[in-house]
């Protein structure tokens, strides 16, 4: 694998606006995505900077995106991980009975797929997330729609398990979105897997 995996810079909202327009063409992502391109497209550049400042390590840590660079400085794919607390707002899903990260906005480019880009992006973002300060953080969640198989097949290879729980899709009269947990290693009991 030809890429560096890294936390975004503030500045690079234009890469970040770039590989989020990317991510919404995709085929499945009416699957794997609760935004649309033309939605996304709309948006002002002030909606970027923003976007991109929180996700970087000088934010205010309550997100971290992680992008895979290739040599030339493109974007081969990303991952966006949200802290969740029990006593947030909730963002999406049931609310946080743990302190929690969960992962959204995964996108690997096509040309990139099968190269172990997804895995070192999903190894950052657990690392990640296992490094927070106190509270300690006991899992990583996600959601993942219920006619996404090959989304599911990764995670449950990468060593995320259904939990049972499932919402239903925004704007859906029956879609669901299934939750998938990595429980901390030291968490002790759970039904997740260590990294």
């Amino acid at each position: 694998m030809d890429y560096s995996i890294r936390t975004i810079r503030a500045d690079e909202w234009e890469k970040t606006r770039e590989i989020r327009l990317a991510a919404l063409q995709d085929p499945v992502a009416h699957l794997a995505f609760l935004d649309t391109y033309v939605d996304a497209v709309e948006r002002p550049d002030a909606f970027w900077i923003e976007r991109a400042e929180g996700g970087s390590e000088t934010g205010d840590g309550a997100v971290r995106q992680f992008v895979a660079e290739a040599p030339d400085g493109s974007w081969a794919g990303t991952i966006t991980v949200l802290v969740e607390r029990p006593s947030d707002e909730v963002r999406f899903g049931e609310a946080a009975k743990v302190d929690q990260t969960h992962i959204v906005g995964v996108y690997v480019r096509p040309e990139a797929r099968g190269t172990g880009v997804i895995d070192a992006l999903f190894r950052a973002g657990v690392e990640w997330s296992w490094t927070l300060p106190e509270p300690v953080i006991a899992r990583v969640r996600l959601y993942v729609h219920e006619e996404n198989a090959r989304a599911a097949a990764f995670y449950r290879r990468f060593g995320f398990v259904a939990t049972g729980e499932r919402v239903a899709v925004p704007g859906s009269d029956s879609a669901q979105e299934l939750e998938y947990e990595f429980v901390r290693p030291s968490a002790g009991a759970g039904s997740g897997a260590g990294a």
